[in-house]
């Protein structure tokens, strides 16, 4: 079993809208916002080969927007699905398997790619399963008036026509397991319904990719709740429990969205859980 990071592009948000209360002063110091209070966004996905298998976690915003779409983003860096995947000698019709941690445009529009003559769509990665959970999936295709700017129906729709979307059962939670790897799912709500982070044990250590319940490593502080939640009265204890839990036992926290710091650990302080180290991939898991 090896464990890729794929590099699927930047872009930036709104630092106000990522840290929801949290005065500017405060988290300008974390994540420093340009002139027009933005700040860098990653998509760092993950790929994992196992035996036969090759899991893509997340998959990016895609390509096939409209360039005023992107403006809002403003996109930045050269950074793509195909390129991260050709680094480590893949290619997208390699791919068994697409895990979605959730139905957010800038989690899996990457599933989604025009068909050749630009009459319409069709997925990106013909050989593989696509992997959503069913409770997620009528929360992201019935969407909320909050949410529904963030569930485009071209990003996930396609998935469905194309017959290639599984669901993941709630109760499953030990979603794939193999001699190699173990990987689990803890589920989250107060981002989204059903949001999916994957709990993967590799070269003995505990990595787990943080999707939106961790964006950045300036979020740690408990308060440091997304404006973009759903519920952040319910990613509270959510992100307290993992928290806790991947301070008490080492894991390595994979940071979907920060632009700068790839992997954390924590530690448990007299405020609460808190930064304990920092690291590229290659220097938990090597080249």
């Amino acid at each position: 079993m090896k464990i890729y990071p794929i590099e699927a592009g930047n872009f930036k948000l709104d630092g106000g809208a990522m840290f929801g209360v949290v005065p500017k002063t405060i988290w300008n110091k974390t994540n420093p916002a340009d002139e027009n209070n933005l700040i860098d966004i990653a998509t760092r996905c993950m790929l994992i080969e196992d035996g036969k298998r090759l899991i893509l976690i997340d998959n990016g915003m895609g390509n096939k927007q409209s360039g005023k779409f992107f403006g809002y983003y403003s996109l930045w860096g050269t950074h793509s699905v195909d390129a991260s995947l050709a680094k480590y000698g893949f290619h997208r019709d390699d791919i068994t398997d697409v895990f979605m941690t959730h139905l957010h445009f800038d989690h899996c529009g990457g599933s989604v790619i025009w068909n050749k003559d630009k009459t319409g769509y069709e997925v990106a990665f013909k050989n593989a399963k696509f992997w959503s959970n069913k409770d997620h999936w009528n929360w992201a295709t019935n969407p909320n008036p909050r949410e529904k700017a963030s569930f485009l129906k071209e990003n996930i729709l396609p998935m469905q026509e194309s017959g290639q979307l599984n669901f993941i059962e709630k109760g499953t939670e030990a979603w794939s397991k193999s001699e190699d790897m173990n990987f689990d799912i803890f589920f989250a709500d107060g981002h989204t319904d059903k949001m999916m982070i994957p709990k993967i044990l590799y070269q003995e250590k505990t990595l787990c990719f943080m999707a939106d319940l961790l964006p950045t490593a300036g979020h740690l502080p408990l308060p440091y709740v997304m404006g973009y939640d759903t519920r952040p009265l319910l990613t509270l204890p959510e992100k307290e429990k993992f928290l806790r839990e991947a301070a008490q036992n080492n894991y390595y926290l994979w940071l979907e969205h920060d632009a700068h710091n790839e992997i954390i650990t924590v530690e448990e302080t007299e405020k609460g859980v808190r930064l304990k180290e920092i690291f590229t991939y290659n220097q938990v898991f090597g080249a």
